[in-house]
């Protein structure tokens, strides 16, 4: 039995692709499968491209969905394949890479930076924001330059860092896996995730803060920093 499982973290109502979750198995095993259901979802929809953006301005690759009332700023690139929902803001300078699915109402802002992840319904990305191999739930937000970072440095795999597991870390399978991001979370605006956290829902990270490993549902990060005052010598 999965230690973490999609239901912990996400509510099915409103979410975009609840069909790449399997029932038993860690949350994060879904990432490798965004691809496979934006591929379906395409192949099912008459319209592969829609929306009133002005095409002069933008690039929407040829394997990308937008939904109706989706507002994309001069200066996007949606590369894709992409699957973007209804009613959403996609603002300059953003770049939409490939396999990315985002949900109803979401906010992905100014020289933003997705690929391989899942943004739910009503979440905010506003503003010099990374995601890679990632799942967002719904309304969750992330501050001004908040980071998910998805690689190790070493190239090696990723583990989820959690002592209920035997050994305190699990190997996930996953060569490049960002961050679980549960409903309503919140990271502070230059906060980074390391490759493999888990941030559960309602739960928030105060502003600076570098985290790693698992953060239950409910839960608040403080940074405190300490600041020392001199006098200026002439």
């Amino acid at each position: 039995m999965a230690i973490h499982s999609a239901e912990d973290y996400f509510d099915w109502e409103g979410h975009p692709c609840p069909g790449i979750f399997e029932a038993g198995e860690e949350v994060w095993a879904a990432i490798p499968r965004i691809r496979l259901w934006i591929e379906a979802a395409l192949a099912a929809s008459d319209r592969p491209t829609c929306g009133g953006a002005d095409r002069s301005r933008i690039f929407v690759g040829e394997s990308v969905w937008i939904g109706k009332g989706t507002v994309i700023m001069p200066g996007a690139c949606l590369q894709g394949p992409a699957w973007i929902g209804e009613g959403c803001r996609i603002g300059p300078g953003c770049w939409i890479r490939e396999n990315v699915v985002i949900g109803n109402g979401a906010i992905v802002g100014n020289s933003c930076e997705l690929k391989n992840c899942v943004v739910g319904e009503s979440s905010e990305i506003p503003h010099w924001n990374y995601v890679g191999d990632s799942l967002l739930g719904r309304r969750v937000h992330l501050g001004a330059g908040v980071i998910l970072s998805n690689w190790r440095h070493d190239h090696g795999e990723i583990p989820v860092v959690d002592e209920r597991y035997s050994g305190g870390r699990l190997a996930s399978g996953l060569p490049k896996f960002g961050a679980i991001m549960g409903d309503c979370s919140d990271a502070g605006a230059h906060a980074v995730l390391n490759p493999g956290s888990l941030i559960g829902r309602r739960s928030v990270l105060y502003p600076g803060t570098v985290w790693r490993g698992v953060l239950p549902a409910d839960r608040l990060v403080k940074l405190r920093q300490e600041q020392v005052i001199v006098t200026r010598m002439a």
